[in-house]
Order: structure tokens, then C-alpha cells, then sequence
């Protein structure tokens, strides 16, 4: 038996681990002292009534036999993928049911799509970036070329003619950077991976921040996209799924290669590696798209772009460079003074007791940059900007 050993080219630790660790340490020696957390882009509202209520009435059918369901499709039931479909033909992009797979989460997917490539194909990630993109690829043993997203492009990197890649990573709007590309920017991507022979596996998680119509909500708003690109959207911001697991996946027929259908491959894929997602957790995300459920959900994400507001307003009040924030749950900040990401955090840790996440986590360029999150409550949230004012402002 021999184990991966790609496994040991990986980060020991998890950025995420090492900040809890950090934080859990400070704790135990300040037990007076209250934290404030605005790291990890987890969501502090509860559940929409309407999703609670379907999920109380799928509940109930699986106490009736006449109504009890066992295993489901392993792509999703019809019920949810019509309702994913409708959404999507509200933006203009026409999808048939089959091209969308409901899945347990963007994350799950986004590891488990490079099941469908071949092990040497190489991989274009923007740095910074999202450890996933890396660290799953990493562990496959792929090689990883890097686009650089700096101050100087607004951490928005354009494709390169003089760079040969297979698989390209694009999150727009960007975590952790929150900048997001036009429609007119993600063509030449779309054009550039047609040209190469080359599939984006775009991360559209946060498209329900977008409100302006020149940036995409998915990446079928671009023409030709279909023939290139794989898109991964979730529940967990849009409807605050983020522990009751559900997202999907739309993989194009028209993506193929060697005579193979990624389409075809995923289902296979899926359907001999995943049982689907529960009946309850697909009923409760079917109501996201009711009348009464976008309307509810609606206000929560209201409530969050508040906060983004806030801090926002306060570092334009300090008059600390940023990036993220109007069409982003994510704020990126450039630390102070000149000081690193891992330094800022400790710097804001112990004097304001705010904990954020150090850029130096997603990649080099993330090095003497910092990550504010919007999910928090608008208590803590607001707290937590008079304390780094009160700091910064010294």
C-alpha cells in the first residue's frame, strides 16, 4: 500500500484551522476580552419562514407512507432544477433540466469536477485565490500556473495569449478579493479558452450580490461561453444554506472533447460517487425561488449589503485602499502602515480583539492585504468598525 504523496505538497493546516487556533489562544489568555469576528464567510441570519415551512412539510411527507421518499436522482429532483432553470431564463441564459446537477455545495463540486480531467492538464488559478482551487489540485498532482491579480489590475487579471492553460479558475464576484469582472471582461476569457481548448470552471457563488447589469450573474451571458465553461452556484449565501448544504452545477452539452461529453461524465460521475441531496434540504432550496421566498431572502441579503456598506464607508473614512464591498459580501483591504497580513491580524486581534483573515492565506499577492467579511450580525458588525476607527484613527 502506498499512500497520495501529492498529499504532502499541501499546507498542513487549513487557513481557516490556523486563525481558529490563533484566536482560541488569545481567548484563553484574555477571558475578559470579547471577540469580534469577521474572518470566516459564514451567514448569522436563520433560514428564510419560507424555506423553514417547506422544510416542515417535506418533513411531514416522510412520515406517511403515501408520501415517504427514499432515494432520490442523484442529479436532483425535477421540482428544483425547473426552478433553477426559470432563474436562469430570467438573465436570458436558456438551460435544459439535465444540464444542471443539484449537489450538497459549491465547495464539493468544485473538488470533485476535476474527477473529469485529465491528470496532466494544467491548471490557471488568479492568486490571490480561494485555497480550494489550489489545494484540490494539488492533492491530484497537477501542475499550477498563476495569474496575477494585484492593486494595480483592481485584482481583476485578463487572460494571456502567451500562456498555455487547460483548466482556468474564475470567481467573480471574488472571494476573497470581491471584485467582480464586466460581461465585456469575461468574454475575452470566454474567447481566450475557446481559443486554447481550454474549460473555466467559473465560481458564481456570490452572484446574488450583483445589482449592476454590466457585471455578469453568470458567466451564459457571455456568447460562447456554452462550449467552455462549467458554473458552480450555491445556497449557502444566496439563501443561508451554509449548514443545511445544498448548491449546483451546470455543465453544458455542448462541452466536449475526444469525443466525450462533459455532461455525460458528471452524471456518471455523480451518479456512481453521490446519492443527492436529501428531499427535505431540495424542497427547502425549491421555496428559495417562490414568490414569498425571494422576497424574504431578498431582506436578508439586504441586511448583509448594509454591513458590507458599513465597512466600507468606515474605510473610506480612514482613507484605507479597498476592493469588494458594493457587489460583494467581501471586503479587501490593503493593511496599514505598510504592514503584513498575518501582522495586521495579530495588530487588530490584540488592540481592537476584531478577527479578520490575512490575504497571505489566499497567495502571494495577498501578501499586505486583509479580508473583512459582511456576514456577521449588524451589531458586531458595527462594533467591530468603531473599534478598528478608534485604532486606526490614532
Amino acid at each position: 500500500m502506498n499512500l497520495n504523496k501529492n498529499y504532502a505538497n499541501v499546507n498542513d493546516s487549513y487557513l481557516f484551522s490556523t486563525i481558529a487556533k490563533k484566536v482560541a489562544a488569545y481567548s484563553a489568555d484574555h477571558p475578559e476580552k470579547k471577540v469580534l469576528r469577521l474572518g470566516i464567510g459564514d451567514v448569522t441570519l436563520p433560514l428564510a419562514p419560507a424555506v423553514i415551512e417547506a422544510l416542515h412539510s417535506a418533513v411531514d411527507e416522510m412520515a406517511k407512507k403515501e408520501t415517504f421518499r427514499g432515494y432520490g436522482p442523484e442529479q436532483g429532483y425535477d421540482f428544483l432544477r425547473d426552478s433553477i432553470a426559470a432563474y436562469y431564463k430570467e438573465r436570458g441564459v436558456e438551460l435544459d433540466g439535465d444540464e444542471i446537477f443539484v449537489s450538497d455545495g459549491a465547495k464539493s463540486d468544485l473538488g470533485n469536477i476535476i474527477d473529469l480531467f485529465s491528470q496532466d492538464n494544467v491548471v490557471l488559478v488568479p492568486d490571490p485565490v480561494y485555497p480550494v482551487y489550489v489545494d484540490t489540485n494539488v492533492m491530484a498532482g497537477r501542475k499550477i500556473i498563476y495569474s496575477d491579480a494585484t492593486e494595480a489590475n483592481g485584482f481583476l487579471p485578463m487572460p494571456d495569449y502567451s500562456v498555455d492553460a487547460d483548466i482556468i479558475y474564475i470567481c467573480s464576484p471574488n472571494n476573497p478579493t470581491g471584485a467582480a469582472y464586466t460581461k465585456a471582461q469575461l468574454k475575452e476569457w470566454v474567447d481566450y479558452a475557446n481559443k486554447k481548448g481550454a474549460v473555466i470552471l467559473y465560481d458564481a457563488a456570490y452572484e446574488c450580490f450583483i445589482k449592476d447589469d454590466e457585471l455578469a450573474k453568470s458567466i451564459y451571458q457571455v456568447e460562447g461561453a456554452k462550449t467552455c465553461a462549467i458554473e458552480f452556484c450555491s445556497f449557502s449565501k444566496m439563501a443561508g444554506f451554509t449548514g443545511t448544504r445544498c448548491g449546483y452545477t451546470v455543465v453544458p452539452k455542448s462541452i466536449t472533447k475526444g469525443g466525450l461529453s462533459a455532461n455525460k461524465m458528471w452524471l456518471r460521475r455523480q451518479t456512481t460517487k453521490f446519492n443527492g441531496v436529501p428531499y427535505i434540504v431540495q424542497r427547502a432550496a425549491a421555496a428559495v425561488f417562490t414568490p414569498e421566498g425571494r422576497k424574504q431572502i431578498a431582506e436578508n441579503l439586504a441586511y448583509y449589503e448594509e454591513n458590507a456598506k458599513l465597512i466600507a464607508n468606515t474605510l473610506k473614512e480612514l482613507g484605507v485602499w479597498f476592493t469588494g464591498g458594493e457587489h460583494s459580501p467581501y471586503i479587501w483591504l490593503k493593511c496599514p502602515g505598510g504592514m503584513g497580513s498575518w501582522e495586521f491580524f495579530d495588530y487588530l486581534l490584540e488592540n481592537a480583539q476584531v478577527v479578520g483573515t490575512p490575504g497571505a492565506g489566499f497567495g502571494v499577492n495577498g501578501e499586505g492585504f486583509f479580508r473583512l467579511t459582511a456576514f456577521g450580525s449588524k451589531e458586531v458588525t458595527k462594533e467591530a468598525m468603531e473599534r478598528i476607527k478608534n485604532l486606526l484613527s490614532k
